[in-house]
């Protein structure tokens, strides 16, 4: 299998995991806080595949729900890589390509592969 295949192939693993299951330690108050913080424009989703925050003024509650959002991806990215013989890295990368980018709200901002955050 070439790599492009096996990426497509995990960017599909990784999506189907992300829908079909909560994240772990993610609770819908995470949930909510992060989606208000993303309409806000203080967190961003990251190439990497995970969130991030655009504006550094984020209160002790949002980081932890930050937190709690990319421990569970983590944990999506790692079984997908295990799964599709890449690593954990590329996993988040393939997801963020091939799901979240897509799935980002006009006026949300995400971080692109050089580092700049830019709004949708």
């Amino acid at each position: 299998m070439t790599r492009q295949k096996a990426l497509a192939t995990l960017a599909g693993a990784a999506a189907a995991l992300m829908l079909a299951t909560t994240a772990s330690g993610q609770t819908a108050a995470d949930k909510a806080a992060v989606d208000a913080a993303k309409a806000q424009g203080i967190v961003g989703e990251q190439a990497d595949g995970y969130l991030g925050f655009v504006k550094d003024t984020p209160d002790a509650a949002l980081r932890a729900s930050v937190a709690a959002i990319n421990a569970g991806r983590a944990q999506v990215y790692r079984e997908a890589a295990q799964r599709n013989n890449v690593s954990p890295e590329a996993a988040g990368v393939a997801a963020f390509k091939e799901v979240i980018l897509g799935r980002i709200p006009a006026g949300e901002y995400y971080k692109n592969s050089a580092g700049a955050w830019v709004r949708k």
